[in-house]
């Protein structure tokens, strides 16, 4: 329902005041007033009810995370979140728990090794009541998605922790993807929770540019229409049902409240029915106001989770904000047990691959780009899979293109996961950086369609990591389509031919035309070859200790 004046105008000084809120630990959220003028019951003598809204995205299977915050301590870790969750509902019986997207892909070892099903276990110990699909989600393909929701062992590895998987107690909420077989969507468009008699509606959508930021093969089959429309055709639905109180759930976001974009525009032109949006994808932390509706995020990992404190009017239909807040998952808390216990069991069982030591380096090898876009460990990854795919037998290429968002986290020499020395990689943390097991592979393109897939980077605004070997310069004045001079293209110190064929390796989510790079779909005689965590491993066992990229592959002029 229509937020009332009195809401929006609390929303809107808080989001002046304090447009992004964190607290060490748990608050002492608005619970219930206690005396009859304060409980605000308006005529007919209707009780509001109170609910309070938990909700936390991007988490990646981050079972184990933990990042010390300055004046906080450490955060992260399920075993934590789910302690804050419970200390919270203790305030407040009428509490739901949601995932703002991407809880499952892009994980760790100890979630990925088992096809995340550790994470939905974690969540339905946490007591998850709604998830929305995010891109990541798709990362295994949608039929696997569905084993998430409806349980059963993998079709390939089965059972491998030696116990059934029952599946999400909670359902994946997914308006806006329609399985083109049937025209109906994947999941539910929605659902509805009752509270003390007052029901409240929960659309879920996903960013609609899903299909152009995962492994095509994953959402094949699938559409993935407007996300505005998405919701106003679920809004009208959940009216006419006489749901008045509507919470949309997005897997899209900014950079922060100063910013515009889909978000923005997404929830301009949804239904004014909608009340309140909880977003996710950008991995950041705010609290905004955007055509009077508060939209949260809470950074990523686990490390944050959003407050949200409503009163719903029964007479009025009115929701009014009584707070949001975002709280970091600090690890003041005793953790929950029984989480715990899981985590640990799932640990002990992935230990021996994840802290098998595969090689040293020398110093921090980190993803941070220069200003031309190339990282250090954009460097390493390209050179490890030029190595791998460079013999004429495996391939036969003579360079190889990274996607700098494929790059996950860096590698520190400090870092200790397994008991290993300083300096020492272990698997786990290779798989970190690479989580997503694409096959390499090995393509002829010829010299013009080098050129253009280095000028399609201007197009979708990501620089590709290269290999050793290939150079070029580009000019940040020059207008898109032409920042590339040809002459500077070289292989070996060799100009390129735009007219001869080259050898050309990428993995699989780019060959499909993955971050819109779709001159990788024109590529011919096709080899497919190793993993690209096992092209990086073979790199350490080759060359360690490995030493940070020079990044003097990529030159910026003015």
């Amino acid at each position: 329902m229509k937020r009332s004046l009195l809401g929006v105008a609390l929303i809107l000084v808080l989001a002046m005041l304090i447009p992004s809120v964190v607290l060490a630990g748990p608050p002492n959220p608005p619970g219930p007033p206690t005396t009859p003028g304060e409980r605000g019951q308006g005529v007919n003598n209707a009780p509001p009810v109170y609910l309070q809204i938990i909700a936390f995205n991007d988490f990646h299977g981050a079972l184990r995370e933990s990042r010390a915050v300055s004046g906080v301590g450490n955060v992260g870790g399920a075993d934590y979140l789910a302690a804050h969750i419970r200390a919270l509902e203790a305030h407040n019986p009428n509490t739901l728990v949601i995932s703002g997207g991407d809880l499952i892909g892009a994980s760790p070892l100890t979630s990925a090794l088992f096809h995340d099903e550790p994470t939905i276990e974690a969540a339905n110990l946490m007591g998850m009541d709604f998830a929305v699909v995010g891109n990541h989600e798709f990362d295994e393909g949608w039929q696997e998605l569905l084993r998430m929701q409806n349980g059963g062992c993998h079709p390939v590895d089965g059972c491998q922790d030696g116990d059934g998987f029952a599946g999400a107690q909670f359902p994946f909420l997914a308006a806006n993807v329609i399985v083109d077989a049937t025209g109906k969507t994947l999941f539910p468009a929605y659902d509805v929770k009752t509270f003390d008699g007052v029901r409240v509606g929960f659309i879920g959508v996903v960013t609609r540019t899903t299909p152009t930021i995962v492994v095509p093969a994953g959402v094949a089959g699938l559409t993935f229409i407007d996300e505005a429309d998405a919701i106003n055709a679920a809004a009208a639905e959940l009216t006419k049902r006489n749901v008045e109180f509507i919470v949309v759930i997005i897997h899209d976001g900014v950079s922060g409240c100063g910013a515009g974009g889909p978000l923005v525009d997404t929830i301009n032109r949804s239904d004014d029915e909608v009340d309140l949006f909880i977003s996710g994808h950008s991995h950041q932390n705010y609290v905004c106001v955007w055509d009077g509706r508060t939209t949260t995020s809470a950074w990523y990992n686990g490390r944050m989770f959003s407050q949200i404190n409503v009163e719903l009017n029964r007479v009025t239909k009115d929701m009014t904000l009584l707070n949001a807040v975002n709280q970091y998952n600090a690890q003041s808390i005793v953790p929950a047990a029984d989480v715990s216990a899981l985590i640990a069991r799932y640990e002990a069982l992935a230990a021996p691959l994840t802290n098998r030591v595969i090689g040293t380096i020398s110093a921090d090898i980190t993803r941070t780009a220069n200003p031309a876009g190339e990282s250090a460990l954009g460097d390493v990854i390209a050179d490890a899979q030029l190595y791998v795919t460079a013999p004429p037998g495996s391939g036969g290429a003579l360079v190889a293109f990274m996607n700098p968002g494929g790059i996950r986290t860096d590698l520190l020499y400090a870092q200790i996961s397994g008991g290993e020395a300083a300096g020492e990689v272990t698997y786990g943390e290779a798989f970190a950086v690479q989580p997503f097991y694409n096959d390499l592979v090995t393509m002829t393109l010829t010299g013009a369609q080098i050129e253009a897939l280095l000028e399609q980077q201007f197009v979708v605004n990501r620089i590709l990591q290269v290999s050793n070997g290939f150079t070029y310069t580009y000019s940040l004045s020059a207008p898109v389509g032409s920042k590339v001079d040809p002459a500077s293209i070289l292989i070996n110190g060799t100009p390129i031919d735009l007219g001869a064929s080259y050898r050309v390796t990428v993995n699989s989510f780019l060959a499909g035309g993955g971050d819109g790079f779709t001159v990788l779909t024109g590529g011919t005689n096709r080899l497919i070859g190793m993993l690209d965590i096992d092209a990086l491993v073979a790199y350490f066992a080759a060359f360690s200790p490995l030493a940070p990229g020079p990044q003097n592959r990529i030159t910026a002029a003015p």
